[in-house]
Formats: structure tokens, C-alpha cells, sequence
């Protein structure tokens, strides 16, 4: 039987016996456990009732998270001329054509959000089994594939959040640090739960949100209750 430290022994004993807690009970627990010597990022992921095989149920979307993620957010930019000068203005960190796909065919991925301009997909394409699998192919359904693109960079530096069900119909993020204060991540948990349900596909058969579950990096998970958090 694996043995675990105090720290975990603790932090386990204080969620034990503990489950489908309103929002703000489940942030205020998963706070408290929050112990490690750096700032923990707050997790949630929520079981779907979906079947991501069958394009009626994909989940997918971005929202806005109301106190921002706590996160530094790295954004690339393929755009030329004009578009690109826009790019770097807004703080765009990575901007270029094919210079920039030349990049990360060779494997350099310093990015987590990528943005294009309509007329850059036939070069951003080419990347298609590159950026795909890792969440990053620009897509107009979540703005990423827009001509605003001082827009695009700034909520994206901003905190929004970008989601889509995986396998097995889950869908997961950050939702903040554990530093940020208690109701401002409650904010946070309410604002992804309502977007994932403002998502629901035309589908998705009976019930949509199966699961909640809030954790921070290191410590234990604890369960919302569904009906609860969808409404608060």
C-alpha cells in the first residue's frame, strides 16, 4: 500500500466523507488544501453525457473567466503586414507565416493559444496533425480564425478560456491560482460551469452534466453538487 506524507494525509482526511458540495463550499475546501509551496492551480473537469465520436455531440467553446486564469498566456499569431503590427501591438509573444509553420514543424511549440487571420489557414492547415492534438489549430468557432486580431490577443491574455470535450466526454481547465481570493474563484468555477452548459450539443440524450469535480495541482478532489452549481 503506497504510503503518503503528512501534508497528504491531512489534506485527504479533510475531504473524506465530503461530496457534491455547492460552489462555493468545494472552493473554500479545495483552498484550504492548497498547501504546496507554490501557487496551485484550481482544476475542474466535468463528465459529460456525450459521446465525442459523433460530431451532433461535440462539446466545445470559450468563455471568459471573470478574475482571469492566473496564468501567463503565451499567444501566436499568424498574420503579415498590417495584421501583423496589430498582433504585436496587442502583445502578441510569437507573430509570422511561414517562417513561424516552418518553426513548428521542426518542433517548436512556445505557445498556448495560436490566432490566424482568414487568409493565413491555407499555411496554418499544413499544421493540422501538429496543432490539432494538442488543442491549438485556430478555429473560428472560438474566434482564434478572425480579422480583429488585437481582439483575439487580448482575451486571450486576459483569462479566456478555451474548452472541448475529450474522449470519454470529459471536459477540464484552470480556473484560477489557489492565492486568488475565495469568491473570486467561485466566480470563476460558476462562469466555466455555465458555459459548458450553454454548450450542450444538439445531441446530447438525457443527462448532460454527469460529474463535477474541483482540485487544486497537488491536492485531493472533492465533487460538486450538479443541479446546484449549474444554477448558481
Amino acid at each position: 500500500m503506497a504510503k503518503f506524507g503528512k501534508r497528504t494525509r491531512a489534506a485527504r482526511e479533510a475531504v473524506a466523507g465530503k461530496a457534491n458540495l455547492s460552489v462555493a463550499d468545494a472552493v473554500a475546501l479545495v483552498k484550504a488544501n492548497a498547501t504546496s509551496k507554490f501557487d496551485e492551480t484550481i482544476e475542474i473537469a466535468l463528465n459529460l453525457g456525450v459521446d465525442t465520436r459523433h460530431a451532433d455531440q461535440m462539446v466545445r467553446g470559450v468563455v471568459g473567466l471573470p478574475n482571469g486564469t492566473g496564468k501567463s498566456m503565451r499567444v501566436a499569431v499568424f498574420a503579415r503586414g498590417p495584421k501583423a503590427d496589430e498582433a504585436k501591438a496587442a502583445g502578441a509573444d510569437v507573430i509570422g507565416a511561414e517562417d513561424l509553420m516552418e518553426a513548428i514543424q521542426g518542433g517548436k511549440i512556445d505557445f498556448d493559444r495560436c490566432i490566424a487571420t482568414p487568409d493565413m489557414m491555407p499555411v496554418v492547415g499544413r499544421l493540422g496533425k501538429i496543432l490539432g492534438p494538442r488543442n491549438l489549430m485556430p478555429n473560428p468557432k472560438v474566434g482564434t480564425v478572425t480579422m480583429d486580431v488585437k481582439a483575439a490577443v487580448e482575451a486571450a491574455k486576459g483569462g479566456e478560456v478555451q474548452f472541448k470535450a475529450e474522449k470519454g466526454g470529459v471536459v477540464h481547465a484552470g480556473v484560477g491560482k489557489a492565492s486568488f481570493d475565495a469568491a473570486k474563484l467561485a466566480e470563476n468555477v460558476s462562469a466555466f460551469i455555465d458555459a459548458v452548459a450553454k454548450a450542450r450539443p444538439s445531441g446530447a440524450k438525457g443527462a448532460y452534466m454527469k460529474k463535477i469535480v474541483l482540485t487544486s495541482t497537488m491536492g485531493p478532489s472533492v465533487t460538486l453538487d450538479v443541479d446546484g452549481a449549474v444554477s448558481e
